[in-house]
């Protein structure tokens, strides 16, 4: 049975046409509703009371989540049960921050003393090339990373990585280093990487779980390329390692299998930061001390999603507060937006994984869905978003929002004089924003403000519309776990209450699949004059005025870098032919 077949369901939907009559002045002045909607949990602190809900849709809500089995459904997930059902797999990231002495199984077998060899071994490695006694090939201590990856591979570790950079602990423990990211195929992101980078003190880091992802391993070979330039074949085995499962490949790549760091097929991409995905470069950047906390502000969150009563439990109070907007209110979309300059990267990691998990359109069990799933997350850091997007939301769409603060600023900065703290007035913004979203401001406030009267329709704001405000203590390594894990969760719910595999996403494989064909297509127009045939009108149109473009291709061919990535000395690099439009 379908969720939206259930009485629960159906209670819901009448529920929400009488909340339709109702705003956020008349709830908001209700203070024992608003103290009900304010939970605290580790000293994570969150309101909903501004959300478009009464204490009755609450424990409707709570209702929902019993006739869709919620409870059940995240038992089974931290019992190793096969909720993939698609690929048959476990869902145990969970396990990748689990304690060394804990026991979680998938098919009857206790992973956690895998992870922990990992995590060990990770350790150990990552000690030693900071410490300096791994060193590259000509002797030199490695104190650059790039690690190559894509997706979650990517969006998760940069999103940690740069909540981390300002944080006073881990700042410190970075002194000296660099760690980059390289995702894109497009040269011009090779070519951003590895602007000021030298081949004797790079230590690169592939992240493929097969060792075949097209991206990820061009980007690989380019710098293969780019170091055996400068340091020779041999150098590769000293100054690039794996995150991957494919022993096989990584060791005819040229790597080390020593080298090789193992993750399983019960950790999704979008799901992997905990793992040696994240976890390698960033021990590598911060020492390992540093990351370990981070795991544990993960496990902090799991062990509570696990055993909190819903009432308390803050994943799934959010879950169901994104239910209530997308099915029940009819708002499709979600801003997040973190008042803190070191979550920038947050709205993109979340971005990905809750659009990859919930963007579907079918049951688990393969039925059309009569509902829609999924939200539309976007977002940016206050005060900036403010000056960009702000103006729909306030004026324009209903658009839900999350406000996430911070208590105690990474950075602090006070100037004589001021009224308040540089933090102090980024917050104000935090406090401000929602209340301007909830009351808004009627015609009769603005003609007691005297605004004249033609201005009055184009200075109004309808209010009534929804936030929920998240606010942390501070942002250290193990907050940071924290929030990363409560948003997790939060995206499982939504999955298990709308009935869908929140843990496959074989919708980004068509496109690529057909990237192949083009890919063919391409190379046989470059290299023997093909004319475009097999596509569409116009697919044919735009790839042939492409081609007309001279070859980015040196003839006769040979590794090309742009210029500045590859030492002056290096004959290819003499090369210094200008690729026109023609």
């Amino acid at each position: 049975m379908l969720i939206s077949e259930t009485e629960a369901w159906g209670h819901l939907k009448i529920h929400a046409a009488g909340i339709e009559k109702l705003h956020l002045r008349e709830l908001m002045a209700d203070e024992a509703r608003c103290l009900s909607m304010i939970v605290d949990f580790d000293g994570i602190l969150l309101d909903y009371s501004r959300q478009r809900m009464t204490q009755e849709t609450v424990q409707m809500l709570f209702g929902l989540a019993k006739a869709s089995h919620l409870k059940e459904k995240i038992n089974k997930m931290f019992s190793g049960e096969h909720i993939n059902g698609t690929e048959n797999r476990s869902v145990l990231h969970i396990a990748l921050r689990a304690s060394r002495e804990s026991v979680i199984l998938s098919d009857g077998k206790n992973v956690v003393p895998e992870v922990w060899g990992v995590l060990d071994k990770i350790k150990l490695f990552s000690d030693k090339v900071r410490e300096g006694s791994l060193v590259g090939a000509t002797g030199k201590t490695l104190t650059d990373v790039v690690a190559i990856g894509i997706g979650g591979s990517f969006l998760g570790p940069l999103f940690v990585h740069t909540a981390l950079q300002t944080e006073p602990m881990a700042k410190q423990a970075a002194k000296g280093r660099r760690l980059r990211f390289l995702a894109n195929i497009d040269p011009i992101d090779v070519a951003r990487v590895l602007d000021g980078l030298k081949q004797e003190s790079t230590l690169v880091v592939v992240v493929s779980k097969t060792f075949t992802t097209a991206e990820t391993m061009l980007n690989a070979r380019t710098l293969r390329a780019w170091i055996t330039s400068a340091l020779g074949p041999e150098a590769v085995a000293k100054h690039m390692v794996a995150v991957s499962t494919n022993l096989k490949l990584v060791k005819e790549f040229g790597i080390d299998p020593n080298n090789t760091f193992a993750f399983w097929d019960w950790v999704g991409g979008r799901y992997s930061v905990s793992s040696a995905v994240g976890v390698l470069p960033l021990s590598l950047q911060y020492g390992f001390s540093v990351v370990s906390k981070f795991l544990e502000g993960c496990q902090s969150i799991d062990d509570h999603f696990e055993k909190a009563p819903f009432e308390k439990n803050l994943p799934v109070l959010l879950g169901l507060i994104s239910i209530w907007n997308v099915s029940f209110l009819g708002h499709p979309a979600r801003a997040i937006l973190p008042y803190c300059q070191a979550l920038e990267k947050f709205a993109p990691h979340i971005q990905q994984l809750s659009m990859e998990s919930n963007g579907k359109g079918v049951s688990m069990e393969g039925a059309v869905l009569p509902y829609e799933t999924g939200e539309i997350d976007f977002g940016e850091p206050g005060t900036n978003g403010q000056h960009s997007f702000y103006q729909l939301i306030h004026q324009g769409r209903v658009i839900p929002c999350d406000f996430i603060g911070i208590v105690k600023s990474q950075q602090p900065v006070y100037l004589k004089g001021e009224a308040v703290s540089n933090h102090d007035e980024l917050m104000s913004n935090f406090f401000a924003q929602a209340d301007a979203l909830a009351y808004g401001k009627t015609p009769e406030e603005l003609r007691h403000e005297s605004v004249p009267e033609r201005l009055i329709p184009h200075k109004m704001f309808s209010g009534n519309r929804p936030s929920l405000s998240i606010l942390l203590p501070s942002l250290t390594a193990y907050i940071l776990g924290q929030l990363l894990a409560i948003y997790e969760h939060r995206i499982a719910v939504q999955g298990f209450i709308w009935g869908i595999n929140s843990f496959d996403q074989w919708g980004v494989e068509l496109g690529k699949s057909l990237a192949s064909r083009v890919r063919m297509q391409i190379h046989q127009s470059r290299t023997e004059g093909k004319s475009v045939e097999g596509f569409n009108y116009s697919t044919s149109t735009l790839m042939t005025h492409y081609l007309k473009g001279k070859s980015t291709i040196p003839d006769p061919p040979h590794d090309h870098f742009p210029l500045g990535n590859l030492p002056l000395n290096n004959a290819d690099i003499l090369l210094k032919e200008t690729f026109e439009y023609s």
